[in-house]
């Protein structure tokens, strides 16, 4: 692997055709996503600006363009009518002024009349790499362009770490004021949320003090991408808190959760009704945010790194990582998210295979449960062996997802088994299949599971055992590979 030097990670971009080997070798990568959002070369990590606005969904991504590094961070625009089909755009931030001279870090956007608003952490190093954390904002106009503020709507608050990072703007209508929710770390080296306020969208932001969750005052060393939506009366928190381990999560000590409950702009208090509950079971999933401006009250839509930070993949050797998960629509059912992909994702459908046969690098498979328990493997090699197992123990209601078997390991300090507990019996299961990652969504989105997976040539069947019909189409490419800078 790669030993990255400092200059080296933190090299600034100044023309396309720095990158145009680069790209020319990453397109050609097997593990190329067909219908994931994914960096055109190098590093793509958060979501970020996710946002709907005048007909057209924007996605940016946190870029690394030189390799599968974390260095000097930009932010890659991509556009879609339908959340399903991804065009790129170039780049729509990069670390230009002093406030960002060492990354555009993670942020959100928010739409208001004809431009839309992009919000984001400058992140500022001096010449001892001593870093200061800004929070800044840029315009775009309804001709696409992006502007930046001159100034910072504001620096860090001097009581707490320097970890002050990834904002979250939402607009509370009865109190007609803006508000900012940053991730952050206390002095005391706790995950903090806190929070900002503004009767004007660029201008006169204040702090108004620390976000409260009663109950989870010690959980986690850091509070990553902090995000709220309003879904049918309920008010749902999502977070990622880091520097702990968490029951059922292996040695993982990076963790994407969500708390549903109400949140009180007066008091700053976000009261939970239950205990936090993992967004996704996953063994690389974080970074998950919102979509600001989705019109329906009942449902949120929200996407998320299929990646964990400090975490390595095969495709680093290739000089490139990373992508984004399927954006997923989320409703509220008896107290927990429900999450599904869009139901669009059916016009990728292609050919519907018709026995058993070589399971394809780019499919979708559904599958009903009429029995008990069951083992689906895919991606097992032709004598049944290997592959990545999916078992269910009807007795437990539990899913197991193993991925040792596979000849592809990695990461495997953190684990390479985990369980997914049912609130009902199992009945159906849902597999999106690209090239380098699958999603499950197990009964309607009662619980998903993501994880990269890299097989390799002989890793080309599937195997069931149990009562389960299993359907499976092969899937269109959706994702523009443009060379765009």
């Amino acid at each position: 692997m790669k030993e990255w030097t400092l200059a080296e990670r933190y090299r600034v971009l100044k023309d396309k055709s720095e990158l145009e080997l680069l790209y020319n070798r990453t397109k050609q990568s097997l593990y190329r996503q067909a219908y994931h959002v994914q960096p055109i070369t190098g590093l793509s990590s958060d979501p970020n600006g996710f946002i709907y606005h005048q007909g057209l969904w924007h996605l940016f991504y946190q870029w690394c363009p030189w390799g599968a590094v974390h260095g000097l961070k930009y932010w890659y625009h991509t556009v879609s009518a339908d959340l399903i089909h991804w065009q790129n755009k170039g780049i729509g931030l990069a670390p230009d002024t002093r406030y960002d001279n060492k990354g555009v870090h993670s942020g959100s956007g928010f739409s208001e009349g004809s431009d839309f608003y992009l919000f984001y952490t400058g992140n500022h190093r001096d010449e001892n790499w001593i870093r200061t954390p800004y929070t800044c904002a840029a315009k775009v106009n309804e001709a696409g362009e992006i502007k930046k503020l001159s100034q910072p709507l504001f620096g860090p608050h001097p009581d707490y770490a320097e970890h002050q990072r990834d904002p979250k703007i939402v607009y509370h209508e009865a109190k007609q004021s803006y508000y900012i929710l940053l991730g952050a770390q206390s002095k005391e080296l706790k995950g903090k949320v806190l929070v900002y306020k503004s009767k004007h969208l660029l201008e006169d932001w204040h702090f108004a003090g620390e976000l409260r969750v009663p109950g989870y005052e010690d959980l986690g060393g850091m509070w990553e991408c902090p995000s709220i939506a309003h879904i049918d009366g309920k008010d749902v928190l999502v977070f990622s808190p880091q520097y702990t381990k968490l029951p059922g999560r292996s040695n993982n000590t990076n963790h994407n959760i969500y708390l549903i409950g109400r949140m009180d702009y007066d008091r700053l208090t976000f009261t939970a009704e239950g205990p936090y509950r993992f967004l996704d079971y996953g063994f690389d999933f974080y970074a998950a945010q919102f979509a600001a401006n989705v019109q329906e009250m009942d449902r949120a839509v929200l996407t998320a790194w299929i990646g964990l930070p400090d975490n390595h993949y095969p495709t680093e050797n290739e000089d490139w990582e990373g992508s984004l998960t399927l954006p997923r629509e989320l409703r509220i059912v008896n107290g927990r998210l429900r999450q599904l992909p869009l139901a669009q994702i059916k016009e990728l459908r292609q050919e519907k295979l018709q026995s058993e046969q070589e399971l394809p690098r780019v499919c979708e498979i559904q599958a009903i449960n009429k029995g008990a328990d069951f083992c689906l493997k895919l991606f097992a090699r032709s004598d049944g062996s290997g592959g990545l197992i999916i078992s269910y123990d009807a007795a437990n209601n539990s899913c197991l997802i193993d991925r040792s078997q596979m000849a592809q390991r990695f990461n495997r300090e953190l684990g390479e088994q985990l369980t997914i507990p049912l609130d009902s019996p199992l009945t159906n299961l849902a597999v999106f299949v690209d090239r380098s990652s699958v999603e499950l969504f197990i009964n309607q989105g009662e619980a998903t599971f993501t994880s990269h997976l890299y097989p390799v040539e002989e890793e080309h069947t599937y195997t069931v055992s149990g009562e389960l019909d299993v359907a499976i189409w092969t899937l269109k490419t959706a994702v523009s590979d443009e060379f765009i800078i």
